[in-house]
C-alpha cells in the first residue's frame, strides 16, 4: 500500500475526543479497498492537513501498527513526510511501529591531504556489501548539514567543515518500495584520527581520486566524486 493514491472516508475529524477522552490530532476514517478477493475497509489518518474534512484523496506515505491493527497515514500528493514528521503527528496514538514511504539521509564526501595526496573517505557499513560515504537520517529539528556534521562524526569520529557552494542529490528505492534521498555534501578536516562506531561501520579507506572509483559500485556515487572533486578544484581547494 505505500505509495499508493487512496480516498479516506473521514469518520472522526481533527480535534474530536473518543468515547476514552482520546483527543484526534488528525483527521481519522476509512479507505474502501476494492481488491481480487473482493472489498475490504482499511483504518486511516490524513497527514498535512490542520482542519476537518469529509473526504481526502491522497498518498499512503506510511503505515503504523498499534494492538495488532494496521492504520495507513494518508498525505497530499505534493507533501512527504519522513519519520520524525510522523512521529510528531502520531505522538498522541503511540503507536508500536511505523514504516514510511519516504526517507532522506545527509552526509559528506569528506577530504584531506595525506602524505601529500589528496584522499577521500568512504565506509563500510555492517548492513551494507558496499561502500559509501558517511551519512545517515535528518533527526527532528535538524537542519541537512547539521545530520551531515552529526553523522560524519558518529560513524568516523571526524569533525568536518562544510564547504559552501556543493550539494549533491542520490535518489532510489530501497527493497523496491521505500523512497530514499540523500543529500550529500564536501567537507575538510583538520582530525587525522578517524574512530569507526564499531556498532554500525566495519571498515574505513582514505584513498585517492582513482582508487575511489575502482572502490565505489554505484555509478551515481562515482558521478558524485567527481562533482564534488571538480568543485573543489574549481575553488582550489585540491589538486
Amino acid at each position: 500500500m505505500l505509495g499508493k493514491f487512496v480516498r479516506v472516508r473521514v469518520t472522526i475529524p481533527i480535534n474530536s475526543v473518543d468515547d476514552n477522552g482520546l483527543v484526534y490530532k488528525l483527521n481519522y476514517g476509512e479507505i474502501d479497498l476494492v481488491t481480487s478477493s473482493g472489498r475490504k475497509t482499511l483504518k486511516a489518518f490524513v497527514l498535512g492537513i490542520n482542519h476537518p474534512v469529509a473526504i481526502f484523496d491522497g498518498r499512503v506515505n506510511a503505515t503504523c501498527e498499534k494492538n495488532g491493527e494496521t492504520y495507513y497515514l494518508v498525505a497530499p500528493k505534493s507533501k512527504r513526510f519522513i519519520i520524525h514528521d510522523i512521529n510528531a503527528a502520531l505522538e498522541f496514538f503511540s503507536p508500536s511501529s511505523i514504516t514510511c514511504l519516504y526517507e532522506r539521509s545527509c552526509g559528506a564526501i569528506v577530504y584531506r591531504k595525506i602524505n601529500d595526496e589528496y584522499r577521500y573517505l568512504v565506509i563500510k557499513n555492517k548492513r551494507s556489501a558496499h561502500w559509501s560515504f558517511p551519512k545517515g537520517h535528518v533527526e527532528l529539528g535538524e537542519t541537512d548539514e547539521d545530520t551531515a556534521r552529526r553523522e560524519v562524526l558518529e560513524e568516523t569520529g571526524l569533525h568536518i567543515d562544510i564547504i559552501d557552494g556543493f550539494m549533491a542529490t542520490s535518489e532510489y528505492l530501497i527493497q523496491g518500495r521505500v523512497e530514499k534521498t540523500v543529500n550529500i555534501y564536501v567537507a575538510s578536516t583538520t582530525d587525522t584520527n578517524t574512530r569507526i562506531q564499531e556498532s554500525e561501520i566495519e571498515d574505513y579507506s582514505w584513498l585517492n581520486y582513482e582508487s575511489i572509483q575502482k572502490r565505489l559500485k554505484f555509478e551515481n556515487d562515482k558521478k558524485i566524486l567527481t562533482d564534488a572533486r571538480d568543485f573543489l578544484i574549481s575553488k582550489g581547494l585540491v589538486e
